[in-house]
């Protein structure tokens, strides 16, 4: 399993759930405030009751899927009807994203636009890795976030002891343009503070998941990864900025 293969599944499969886009991400709560945890967002895409127990979102633990991952999902895009046809590593994940948000076929159906707290996040997850890449990869990122004040928070992102402390939303845009958050909004459905809310909350944990032994002893396995999921999301989804 890759680094980011189990956040992805378990993303991947909240968006493709016909239920999701009757989900509002944050139930149109109007202040958006900092969070610990998984917050309100990504705690309802991997800490829902639905969730299987292939991710642990208080452990951080990268587990082998446990009856239904990749591979299952890939079939579910694809209509196949045999599991293990395509590696479950980082080889596959920009695919599997792409798939979803490019509206590819699932189980027979057409998906129609966007909705719902998997749907956000899964549009968020290209735009949170193409930052960590355009600022230096992993090792660049966390040395960009400490040397804005988020030294501490950033500390717990790596920890496997410590909750991911989230960033405040009405910070966000400290790291992520205006104009960026306002085309995931109009591409999601989502209001702005909803956007800003799931960058504070999946920028922790993508780098959480990044950090697997609370240091940066992987840094070029992560940035490999990170540079293959954009490049499989460009290929479906256009180059990304």
């Amino acid at each position: 399993m890759s680094l980011l293969g189990n956040l992805v599944s378990q993303v991947v499969r909240s968006a493709m759930d016909p239920e999701d886009a009757q989900r509002n991400p944050v139930n149109q709560r109007i202040n958006p405030r900092r969070t610990g945890g998984l917050g309100d967002i990504l705690g309802g895409v991997l800490g829902g009751g639905n969730q299987p127990s292939g991710y642990n979102p208080q452990q951080y633990e990268r587990r082998s899927d446990n009856g239904f991952g990749l591979d299952d999902i890939i079939g579910g895009l694809t209509g196949a009807n045999q599991r293990g046809d395509m590696n479950s590593g980082s080889g596959g994940l920009g695919d599997i994203l792409g798939s979803v948000l490019g509206g590819q076929a699932m189980g027979g159906q057409k998906r129609g636009g966007f909705g719902g707290k998997g749907m956000l996040i899964a549009a968020l997850m290209p735009m949170v890795l193409s930052w960590i890449k355009r600022n230096g990869g992993l090792g660049g990122a966390l040395s960009k976030i400490t040397g804005m004040g988020y030294e501490n928070q950033a500390r717990s992102w790596m920890s496997n002891q410590e909750v991911n402390d989230n960033l405040d939303p009405n910070e966000i845009n400290r790291l992520f343009d205006d104009n960026e958050i306002q085309q995931v909004a109009a591409h999601t459905g989502a209001n702005e503070m909803e956007v800003r809310q799931g960058l504070a909350e999946l920028l922790p944990e993508v780098m959480n998941q990044l950090t697997p032994n609370g240091n940066l002893d992987n840094e070029p396995e992560a940035n490999e990864e990170i540079e293959q999921i954009i490049n499989q999301l460009s290929s479906r989804l256009g180059a990304l900025k």
